[in-house]
């Protein structure tokens, strides 16, 4: 069965998309825990970190470039933000597709519960 991100991906679920190309694509948060909060997933199906491989490498790198311009273009980059990737069960995974939470516009607390 198809995770939530490859519905939205296959555009059989909308979203509040807000970057796309090839390889990824970046949606805001429907539980936003943030004032902004963007999801930023890639198009391949990869369910955690876990499951990346090495041939991965240029997307993971990707992603991260779409990450630090999304909050260029969100006007957040200068004040800061934070980047999450849950993986697992006990890391707070609940979908299984790799996917990086912008989080931004309020202060960040550590440690994160």
């Amino acid at each position: 069965m198809p995770t939530i991100f490859k519905r939205i991906i296959d555009r059989e679920i909308p979203a509040d998309i807000v970057y796309e190309d090839e390889l990824c694509l970046a949606l805001r948060d429907i539980a936003p825990q943030a004032p902004t909060h963007v999801l930023v997933i890639p198009k391949k199906e990869i369910a955690s970190i876990d499951a990346l491989a090495d041939e991965d490498a240029a997307l993971v790198g990707r992603l991260w470039t779409v990450i630090r311009d999304l909050a260029r273009q969100l006007g957040v980059a200068e004040t800061g933000y934070r980047v999450v990737v849950n993986n697992g069960l006990d890391g707070g995974q609940t979908v299984d597709h790799l996917h990086f939470h912008l989080l931004a516009g309020r202060p960040m607390r550590w440690p994160p519960g």
